[in-house]
Parts: structure tokens; sequence; C-alpha cells
């Protein structure tokens, strides 16, 4: 009797997972997850964890690393949290960070998602130091999330990339500005495919883009309807350096998505949600850093090579959609 095929293996977790919950954490929380990530200038992992009380309110805290999986120094209170005087938008509290360092603003942009009672839309705020932030507010409004901004300049222009709600459905669509606050040239990226797909309907970035020598690397979550309930995996897709709205390869397979316990049990069930990213000295190796159940999160390694070449094998031009 025959094996069964065996799928492609893209990302390994971590043997110490989950590397944070709420036990960690140095004051009372319930959960901790959907983490952006970084690597500081020294080389340490820096995540930016979404952390909810209690109330179900969230904030933003950071962790830091000198491996990016033990030994976290979490600090001591929340890092960044919302502030409803200046900040209306951010009532019901601030959630899901990405960060992206942009070397011409010599600081890390967080672009992360704002609750108040408008619903959810996207605010920007830079740093220096994760200890002091410049906060631009809210840049696209609700119902809006799931964004990031590139780490350089299109055509002269800020590129953000973001997921707006919309009667055509929940697709990722890029977006423009001069100076970080005016934004236009609201272009598609990524189109939610209908029907039985495992992305139909509803899909958003997962971490910021990676940019390779064949184009941006987009790693993205889609969102499966089941009687259930949903089902949160990732997919991954390719964009042209200079045109990022112009997709050039998507996967048509998702790559990662719920296995464990710790990923099928918890808050919010058979949910795998990236936020961030770091990559190796080597230019290759990937951790994706993901939110498990909404409960706690996880890392898992792989590679940027590895991932292109599969796209090469398994992906196709999103005519498929």
């Amino acid at each position: 009797m025959s094996a069964a095929p065996q799928y492609d293996t893209l990302f390994r977790r971590s043997e110490r997972n989950p590397i944070l919950t709420a036990a960690d954490w140095p004051y009372p929380v319930h959960t901790v997850f959907n983490a952006g990530a970084t690597l500081l200038r020294d080389g340490t992992t820096l995540l930016l964890c979404r952390v909810e009380d209690r109330r179900g309110h969230s904030h933003l805290c950071a962790a830091r690393s000198a491996d990016g999986v033990s030994g976290w120094v979490i600090d001591a209170e929340p890092t960044l949290r919302g502030d409803a005087d200046a900040h209306p938008e951010e009532l019901w509290g601030i959630e899901d960070a990405r960060i992206t360092f942009v070397p011409e603003l010599g600081k890390y942009a967080i672009a992360y998602t704002a609750f108040g009672k408008g619903g959810p839309g996207v605010s920007l705020a830079l740093t220096e130091d994760f200890v002091r932030f410049e906060r631009y507010g809210l840049v696209m409004q609700p119902d809006d999330k799931d964004a990031a901004l590139l780490p350089r300049r299109i055509d002269g222009m800020f590129a953000l990339v973001h997921r707006p709600i919309a009667d055509t459905g929940a697709h990722v669509w890029i977006s423009y500005s001069p100076d970080l606050r005016s934004w236009g040239g609201h272009r598609m990226m990524l189109q939610a495919r209908r029907g039985s797909w495992w992305d139909a309907n509803k899909i958003g970035l997962s971490p910021p883009l990676i940019e390779t020598e064949r184009g941006w690397l987009m790693l993205y979550h889609g969102v499966r309807q089941t009687a259930a309930g949903c089902i949160y995996r990732i997919g991954v897709a390719l964009f042209d350096l200079e045109q990022p709205d112009r997709l050039l390869r998507r996967g048509d397979e998702w790559i990662f998505a719920p296995e464990t316990p710790y990923e099928t049990e918890g808050d919010v069930p058979y949910v795998t949600f990236p936020c961030g990213t770091t990559l190796g000295p080597d230019g290759d190796t990937l951790n994706l850093y993901y939110g498990a159940a909404d409960t706690c999160i996880g890392v898992a390694t792989g590679s940027v090579r590895e991932i292109l070449q599969w796209l090469d094998r398994q992906g196709d031009d999103g005519s498929s959609t």
C-alpha cells in the first residue's frame, strides 16, 4: 500500500510554542495575540503584542528577546494604549499592529486598528524607540483594518496596504500619500476569491510585505466560513516591485493553518493570524509571529527562497479569482 502524498511544509513551528501567553505578563491580562514584529538595530527581536483585558479592550505591549523565541522581557505596563480623549476613534482600544522600519524617516511606522463607535479604522504612529510615539491618528476610515506601510516610496509616494470592507467584499487594497496624512490613488491589490475556495469572500494582509529581488511577497489570511465557524489560514502572493498593485503570482492553496491544540482551542478557535515577520542575517530565514486562537502567540520558521519556489510550482497569475 503506497504512502499518501505529502504536501509541502513551508513553515515549521517552534518546539517552544506557544512562546508567549497571558501567564507571562507582568500585569493582569486576559489574552495576548496578533503581534507585530521587527528587528531592532542591535539584533533584538521586538514584538508589539495585542493584549486584551477582561473588559474586552485591547492595547499594545512590547516584548523583547535576544533570539526571537525565548527569554522575553516584557514592558512592565502597556507600551501604547488607546487615547480616547485625543483620539475618540480609540475609545474601545487599539489592536493588531504591523511594524515597518522606514529608512528615509529613520523611524518605525506602526499601522494599527483603532476601535471606536464608528467601527475599526486604520491609525498610524511613528517611533524611534518604542517609548515615545508620534500619532498621526486615523488615516483610513472605518470599516478598514489589516494595514501596513511599505518601507520605501513608490513613484515618490508612501504606500499603505489595507483591507476596507465594501459592498463588493473584503479585499486587499493599496493607497498612496505624499506625507502620511492625505491618502488617495486607491487601487485593489488582491481580490478575495468566490465559491468554495479557502480564501473566498474575505481576505486581509497578514505581516507587512517582504521586498525580494523578484517582487513584494505578501502573506495574507483567508477566512473560510463553515457550519462550525470560521477558519483563518495563510496564503501567499507576489507583486511587482515598482507597481505593487500588479499581481505576478498567487498560490491556489493555503500554506499554513491551525493544527495544534493551542491553535484550535481558545477564545476564537481555528485561527492562525500573523501580524509580523523578521528576516535572518542570511536574508532568507523568515520568522513568522502569529496569534493562535486569539489566545496566545506562536512562531514558525520558513525560507523566502522556498516560498518563491513553491509559488513557481503551485501559483498562477491570479486569473482563478
